[in-house]
């Protein structure tokens, strides 16, 4: 009994699709995280999910910002705060874990711990050198060329932008895992990187704006986590803050991982494995160990 991850599977290409479909348990009883990204369109996150769920023990799943995309022909016109609600309702019909459901308890080894299912968006405080607000951050993203596609494709309706979706995101998961029994570990599941770390690798920095907030700097040392789950950065690999291992679980788009297995002679494992926690950790390639947290700006 294994505690799985994935991400970033993108299934409109056609090769991702091929992976995701072949994507199975070791034993019955496996479960398996998917932290966002499946697909844009509503219709393909529901075949593969219900793909997955009919293979896998226990599927949990959270949106990433592509699920959340709005394009002007997409079969569903919905926005926002709708697409998001619509998204839950068809996993619940599936039988897939939402973070709008009661976060459940996995009992398997390394258990009990609770695994929570989390949407936090972003709000932009994931600063470049330089700036001081999220208005200095953007202008210098913009002046480097680099503007995410969320900024025309992902709405925050009915919210007035997306940074106070964000904001209300974070509070609300935080009352929720404030209540959780103090005696029991946790995963945390975003598809959003929790901490400023993992996107210092980034080959252009002022992405980082568009890939979290440090609003959750701190909650995996404050709820007691085992580990932490995300994606989001299609940079796979374990780095390790405060003595938590931060798993990000990408597979990316094919161009990516195709340059990845031919550079190492090899394919990455997808997924990954989060609990029991591997004998070893992977191939020092895709491992990097770290200790201090990076201050908030």
């Amino acid at each position: 009994m294994k505690l799985w991850a994935v991400s970033d599977l993108h299934v409109r290409h056609p090769d991702n699709r091929a992976i995701a479909e072949d994507l199975r348990p070791e034993s019955a009883d496996d479960w398996l995280i998917v932290a966002g990204d499946v697909a844009e369109q509503v219709d393909d996150v529901v075949r593969t999910l219900a793909l997955l769920r009919s293979r896998w023990a226990r599927v949990l799943w959270v949106p990433g910002n592509h699920e959340l995309w709005t394009r002007t022909k997409d079969p569903v016109p919905l926005r926002g705060v709708a697409r998001y609600e619509r998204l839950v309702a068809e996993c619940r019909a599936l039988g897939v874990d939402t973070p709008e459901d009661e976060f459940p308890v996995w009992t398997g080894p390394g258990g009990p711990v609770v695994v929570a299912p989390l949407f936090l968006l972003f709000d932009y405080s994931f600063l470049p050198d330089g700036a001081t607000t999220s208005e200095d951050g953007l202008a210098i993203a913009r002046s480097a060329g680099v503007v995410c596609t969320d900024e025309f494709l992902l709405f925050p309706d009915p919210y007035p932008d997306r940074a106070a979706w964000c904001a209300a995101r974070v509070e609300q998961t935080r009352r929720r895992l404030d209540a959780l029994d103090p005696a029991l570990p946790t995963v945390l599941v975003n598809h959003w990187p929790m901490t400023r770390l993992p996107t210092l690798v980034l080959r252009h920095p002022e992405f980082a704006l568009w890939c979290g907030t440090t609003a959750t700097a701190d909650w995996h040392v404050r709820y007691r986590a085992r580990a932490v789950v995300y994606g989001h950065l299609h940079i796979p690999r374990v780095t390790v803050e405060d003595g938590v291992r931060f798993v990000e679980a990408s597979l990316g788009y094919p161009r990516e991982w195709k340059a990845r297995a031919e550079r190492r002679g090899r394919a990455e494992p997808v997924p990954r494995q989060v609990l029991p926690v591997p004998a070893s950790l992977p191939d020092p390639g895709t491992t990097t160990t770290s200790a201090p947290r990076p201050a908030a700006p």
